[in-house]
């Protein structure tokens, strides 16, 4: 593999041995899977959360309990940590700018700051696409996007911001590396897949404009991998320091059949009825003022961001992933579908508890 982080700058696994590595929302979904793959390598591995996760103790890995905000948290769970891969953020498509600035940008600079004190080596950063989507369509879109005067909802923007500061803050001491995989999907789940069939379960999901929209999709075990591939290329000094990067299966999809394949995996109705975008998005900002009106705290039925990225087309060119870090998917979507659909047959074969 050529480019800047091919094959043969990879590091041996003598250089790895002793490694300790923090991975920052270590129980969640893409957390729980760079734990899993780090594991796997042999590697010591510490997992900052604010709860205990049963599952990481039976891997082996050393949980520190603390928030991303408080610093003193932050630093003890750097501690003696070579490398970090700051997973952990506020998502979500509603709430208070506060609370996605003070998790995603604070708890960023908190990470970063205390990771230099620490003498930490390495750093990846879990970032996203919407950093750079700005409410139209982005197809084929590279890293040369810039990010938009405005931003439709607290979490792209927060992301955005602590984005800049992990790749500002990169140099020769501590490399940074920010990668933005899409749509993140697979068996254990506990975000995307579960608020579909709950909306489409309740006769609320509609599809948004008439138009077929593509988009990226990224199989948990590809972004995952990702990860450990870009965190290999730092190791073994390749010049990806203060890059960002775009990940996903680069397969692009036809947004609604494949949420329509989810659906009917789980035995939900599928996605038929359809809903203007000029009224989804009228809708959405009406409901939007008024829950800022009155000060609602429920999340909104619609929002702005929400109708954007079901209108619109946005997939991303992966080239400069498998050319400076050799990124390569191994789990297609059809093979990704094919997992969904065991664990959906194991979960519904399970007998209920007694009662």
């Amino acid at each position: 593999v050529g480019g800047l982080g091919g094959q043969e700058a990879r590091p041996t696994l003598e250089r790895r041995a002793g490694m300790t590595v923090l991975v920052t929302g270590g129980g969640g979904f893409l957390g729980g899977a760079i734990v899993r793959q780090l594991v796997a390598r042999g590697l010591a591995v510490r997992s900052l959360t604010r709860s205990v996760y049963p599952w990481l103790g039976e891997l082996g890995v050393e949980q520190v309990q603390g928030h991303l905000e408080k610093f003193e948290d932050v630093e003890r769970a750097v501690a003696g940590c070579d490398s970090v891969f700051h997973v952990a953020a506020k998502a979500g498509v509603w709430g208070r700018y506060d609370d996605y600035y003070d998790t995603n940008v604070t708890g960023t600079k908190n990470l970063v700051t205390a990771s230099r004190s620490a003498g930490v080596k390495q750093l990846i950063y879990t970032s996203t696409p919407s950093v750079v989507h700005s409410g139209g369509n982005i197809e084929g879109g590279d890293e040369s996007l810039p990010y938009p005067k405005r931003f439709s909802a607290e979490y792209p923007e927060t992301k955005a911001i602590a984005e800049r500061c992990v790749m500002q803050s990169s140099d020769w001491q501590m490399p940074t590396v920010s990668l933005r995989p899409h749509l993140i999907w697979g068996p254990g789940d506990p975000h995307l897949i579960p608020r579909l069939l709950a909306k489409a379960r309740a006769g609320k999901l509609r599809r948004i404009g008439r138009h077929p929209v593509k988009v990226d999709v990224t199989f948990v075990e590809n972004a995952a991998l990702a990860h450990l591939q870009a965190w290999d290329a730092l190791v073994a000094g390749a010049a990806i320091g203060g890059r960002a990067y775009f990940v996903s299966n680069g397969e692009p999809v036809l947004l609604w059949d494949f949420l329509n394949r989810i659906l009917a995996e789980h035995g939900v109705p599928q996605a038929t009825r359809t809903v203007p975008t000029w009224l989804a998005g009228t809708a959405a900002t009406v409901v939007e003022t008024l829950h800022r009106l009155f000060r609602i705290q429920s999340e909104p039925a619609i929002t702005k961001f929400v109708v954007e990225q079901l209108s619109t087309s946005h997939w991303y060119n992966i080239t400069a992933a498998k050319r400076d870090f050799g990124y390569m998917p191994t789990v297609t979507i059809e093979e990704g579908l094919s997992r969904l659909s065991a664990q959906t047959r194991t979960e519904q074969t399970k007998p209920l508890p007694r009662s």
